[in-house]
């Protein structure tokens, strides 16, 4: 276009380095040079935004993904809930014994009675395999209102909080019964086992041990899923402290506790042990992990966080699924899932063994309706979120381990946990969330959108002005028309209107409905149709006013050297400057938004308004930028059309919003 109005501008007998000057300052003028800076800043603002929110973004081009997400898949624990486990129920051989907050005779109730826990043996030698079997810490301080500090995963500090309870801690129960081996916890095997030896058995502590019998003795203690561990016991304890045979009458009787305290929101861990007389000869869980006796069952509250049912509905308007994926039971991720509002009494839960039985094709059916599934593997992570891509979604899946990595490199968006996550799974992801939390992606997803609609109005605004700068030239050259303005008015136009007014539009808060749209399509343009559309319009705006302010210059004041130029130059200025103003938003009213809400846009004008009027009235700049000083007469013209481009701006989107509803 820069190469036609020169060869347009020698064909009607303008000066040639007159034109080429002119040709070149416009070509500089057209280009938004200054966009790469001014979305670097945007990004880099937005993201400092969103690490105060506690969502840590690794990869840049992550923001333009989250705007797109349509799918949220979350682990229930720390992430939905507050990851602050407290045991609340001990169940042993068909009696539930109540855990309570208090200390001393009240900590554990029966029936609503106080009672000793040593007078049920089951009841605490479950405790005892529960602090064995365990490798959190807790030390004693005086920093804290309990007394002591908590380190390590928050079902096993839970554990050892309850056997403190009964007046036994780690520390006394391993130096009696030191740990000698361990097979660790594992997703897919779902327990975890330790061994040790026998050294020296008390009669007044929570082991099944009476005597110095067992002295010598190796036992292995085991805790993990309830199903899966009671598939290896061959014998259970009595609440008296023997070991009879487990019957089928029996397993049935655990399961159906199991169940109730998961309906119960409750987290469940079984709890089995196993003496060996002649010690372990292999440390092979299969040779170690069989012939258990069960003891008893521990079932642990973990609350949501209050913070995530506003966050799951704020989800919601914005046409954002959430979908809950643990490894609990389906009881516990239902009650849950009901008491965030994820999921009504009579909708689905997807158990793991369902999953593993379905085809890609079921799944493909069963992932557009089922919003939690339970009893997962790291492998079915990675399978839903496939299923649901195959879907056309854009998956944002959250994960903390090891095993999860392939399913957070597969996601669009992969989220690893900062508190919990390893450093495999904070490598893999694309965004770190420092807190843990779900209300934090929803933020994070509100942010990228801000970031992303901010883009789309500085470009909007920076290519309808510079279009309509090319126009101008152009129009008045093919008029057989000097041209308007001067190379040097050209550059600095481009200098005062794209640069701080563009750095405002990317510090935009955002509107006030952003999260009441739907994600926006993963293939849209940055550019939309209703984009090309505002573009064209506001270049026929601004065009026609300068081109009519610099005709109504030749025409009144051609006695004035230069008073044309300046009155075209001061239009296309001012109008650029007061349409950065309704460039704020793509639909909203200037009004509605508030004119001085963007403090920022208010000084970036107002300073290109001064350095735009040196440069009239300084009379050392007037020669240098071929202006004249203007009067009342040249206002009086100016001003009106200077306003038109702003006019038509909100007429246009007055009508989209005419049409939207």
């Amino acid at each position: 276009v820069c190469a036609l109005v020169f060869l347009e501008g020698l064909l009607s007998g303008a000066a040639p380095v007159e034109m080429f000057l002119i040709a070149v300052s416009l070509a500089v003028a057209a280009v938004p040079e200054g966009l790469p800076a001014v979305v670097t800043v945007t990004l880099a603002l937005g993201m400092r935004e969103m690490i105060r929110r506690h969502a840590l973004i690794r990869r840049l081009a992550s923001v333009e993904t989250l705007g797109s997400t349509t799918v949220i898949c979350a682990d229930k624990t720390g992430t939905l809930t507050q990851n602050v486990m407290t045991v609340t129920r001990i169940w042993a051989d068909g009696l539930t014994i109540q855990v309570t907050d208090e200390q001393g005779d009240g900590a554990f109730r029966l029936d609503g009675r106080p009672i000793n826990l040593r007078d049920y043996p089951a009841a605490a030698t479950a405790l005892w395999v529960a602090t064995l079997a365990n490798d959190a810490v807790m030390e004693r301080t005086q920093n804290t209102a309990s007394g002591y500090r908590l380190v390590g995963d928050p079902t096993e500090t839970a554990l050892l909080v309850a056997a403190a309870k009964v007046g036994t801690s780690r520390e006394e129960l391993e130096s009696a019964y030191p740990r000698i081996g361990e097979v660790p916890f594992d997703s897919s095997r779902k327990r975890m086992t330790t061994v040790h030896r026998v050294v020296a058995p008390e009669p007044e502590d929570i082991s099944p041990f009476y005597d110095a019998t067992a002295k010598g003795w190796e036992v292995a203690v085991s805790k993990g899923a309830a199903d899966i561990l009671l598939d290896l016991c061959t014998h259970y304890q009595t609440m008296q402290g023997e070991r009879r045979e487990l019957t089928e009458e029996v397993r049935a009787r655990i399961l159906q506790a199991n169940q109730a305290l998961s309906e119960g929101a409750l987290r469940v861990l079984g709890l089995a042990y196993r003496v060996k007389p002649e010690g372990f000869d292999s440390q092979k869980p299969e040779e170690i992990e069989r012939e258990l006796t069960f003891v008893g069952l521990v079932g642990m509250i973990d609350p949501p966080r209050p913070e995530v049912k506003p966050a799951l509905q704020l989800a919601r308007r914005a046409g954002i699924r959430t979908m809950m994926i643990t490894g609990d039971y389906a009881q516990t991720a239902r009650a849950i899932a009901q008491e965030i509002g994820l999921i009504g009494p009579d909708d689905p839960v997807c158990s793991g063994s369902e999953l593993e039985a379905m085809g890609d094709t079921e799944l493909d059916r069963v992932v557009r309706t089922t919003q939690v599934y339970a009893r997962v593997s790291p492998e079915h992570k990675l399978r839903i979120v496939e299923a649901l891509q195959r879907n056309g979604h854009i998956v944002a899946m959250t994960g903390d381990g090891v095993n999860d990595a392939p399913a957070l490199k597969r996601a669009d968006i992969g989220v690893a946990m900062g508190i919990a996550g390893t450093d495999v799974a904070k490598e893999a992801a694309d965004m770190v969330l420092t807190d843990d939390n779900y209300a934090s992606i929803v933020a994070a997803v509100e942010q990228g959108r801000i970031i992303y609609a901010n883009i789309r109005k500085f470009v909007y605004y920076l290519l309808s002005c510079n279009l309509a700068e090319i126009m101008v030239i152009f129009l008045a050259i093919l008029a057989n028309l000097s041209s308007p303005l001067t190379a040097i008015q050209l550059l600095w136009l481009n200098l005062i209107t794209d640069g701080a007014p563009a750095l405002a539009l990317g510090v935009e808060k955002g509107e006030p409905d952003i999260m009441e749209q739907p994600p926006r399509p993963p293939k849209e343009p940055v550019i939309n149709r209703p984009m090309w559309a505002g573009i064209a319009v506001q270049t026929v705006a601004i065009t026609a006013a300068v081109l009519g302010a610099y005709l109504l210059g030749l025409r009144h004041f051609a006695d004035i050297p230069a008073m044309a130029h300046t009155m075209a130059f001061v239009t296309l200025s001012g109008s650029e400057l007061l349409r950065a103003f309704t460039a704020r938003s793509e639909r909203r009213s200037l009004f509605e938004i508030g004119l001085l809400s963007n403090k920022s846009m208010f000084y970036a004008v107002a300073a290109s308004l001064v350095l735009l009027l040196a440069v009239v009235y300084v009379p050392f700049l007037q020669p240098v930028f071929n202006t004249a000083p203007l009067g009342w007469a040249q206002w009086e013209v100016v001003l009106p059309l200077l306003l038109v481009p702003s006019v038509v701006a909100e007429l246009n989107k007055w009508i989209m919003r005419i049409r939207t509803h």
